[in-house]
């Protein structure tokens, strides 16, 4: 015992078109790479990868090698050199004029916000300086934790 619904009758047929949904759902597909691909913003760094524990030290940077330290504050240093926060692009400028290399490392201390780093980065950018890498933070030991005071 069947039932036939619609068939050579004319009646209402119980299959859903895919077809439309497929169509539809291709479409919104298309949409959203289309639009991730606008959506992705990003800044282009170079870091250095880590060095072994026996190569670092505090020792000063060559002359072919440009540090840029951002330091608490904000206050700025170009290879152990003050330079105030005003005057850093032109600084920056005046160091890179005569290099045909423009590479510049940026290192930020620890303590610093993630805007005043991007600050430097960002003038090291109107400075014309076409490569900025950033200086990875030493891993020579756990991060230390200030327990809070008892109450």
């Amino acid at each position: 015992m069947s039932m036939g619904v619609g068939g050579s009758k004319g009646g209402s047929m119980s299959e859903i078109n895919m077809t439309p949904m497929i169509d539809v759902l291709l479409v919104l597909l298309i949409i959203f790479m289309v639009v991730q691909q606008g959506l992705q913003r990003g800044l282009s760094v170079q870091v250095p990868p880590p060095k072994e524990k026996e190569e670092i030290s505090q020792k000063p940077p060559d002359d072919e090698q440009i540090v840029l330290e951002v330091l608490p504050g904000p206050a700025y240093q170009v290879n152990r050199q003050p330079v105030p926060p005003a005057e850093l692009e032109r600084f920056l400028r005046d160091v890179f004029a005569q290099r045909a290399r423009k590479v510049i490392f940026v290192k930020g201390a620890e303590e610093l916000s993630y805007g005043d780093v991007i600050r430097a980065v960002d003038a090291s950018r109107a400075a014309d300086i076409t490569i900025v890498g950033l200086v990875p933070r030493s891993t020579t030991g756990p991060a230390t934790v200030t327990p809070a005071p008892a109450p």
